[in-house]
């Protein structure tokens, strides 16, 4: 009889348990919802004011195309090892599920690195935030997703050193989940500056 109370107890603690993480993902998706409308304001800002160049730089004297590219092909490629890193958690295997969290990561830092290397050349050439509004919208839009990926970057690190720790359990399986959803959100984000911003500017 205590066996049967004791497995009942548990039971309702797993159950607890397993509502609290559903909990938790409904508020990170709620999160990526404000996201979703943080981005759309800054797009919508960026469209219009990208005309307004002050006789300043235009979009096609600044935008250096093969960087951009080069960009691209790099955070497209971490979403791909983020999605074969949940793909290693679900078969139980940490090491792998660590190893492509880490090249994930190494590539969100590698795309970090040519952006801010973009900037410094942007400035460089007389293009800095107060140039005009073209520019204050660039640097508001593109930075904000630059900053996105830089938090990615710091999350992924902790939860590595998580999974290290602690392995795999309901709670750091839910917090890769949302990191690969966030990490995927990042680059649809990324395709809408790249053809707004970029494909657009230069055409």
């Amino acid at each position: 009889m205590a066996h049967t109370a004791a497995n009942h107890g548990h039971d309702a603690h797993d159950h607890g348990h397993h509502d609290q993480e559903s909990l938790k993902t409904f508020g990170f998706w709620l999160f990526l919802i404000t996201d979703v409308i943080l981005f759309g304001t800054l797009f919508a800002t960026y469209i219009v004011l990208r005309g307004n160049t002050n006789a300043g730089p235009t979009p096609e004297e600044l935008f250096q195309m093969p960087g951009i590219i080069a960009e691209t092909f790099i955070l497209l490629t971490s979403s791909f090892t983020s999605g074969i890193a949940v793909l290693a958690m679900h078969r139980g295997n940490k090491q792998q599920l660590i190893g492509w969290l880490a090249v994930t990561a190494l590539l969100g830092a590698a795309f970090i690195a040519l952006e801010v290397t973009e900037f410094v050349h942007m400035v460089h050439e007389g293009a800095t935030i107060s140039t005009s509004a073209f520019l204050s919208a660039f640097f508001t839009l593109v930075g904000t997703h630059g900053l996105h990926v830089s938090i990615g970057l710091v999350w992924m690190i902790g939860l590595m050193l998580q999974l290290r720790k602690r392995g795999i359990n309901p709670v750091t399986k839910r917090k890769v989940e949302n990191l690969s959803l966030y990490w995927h959100f990042l680059d649809v984000v990324w395709i809408f500056v790249l053809t707004v911003v970029y494909l657009m500017g230069v055409m």
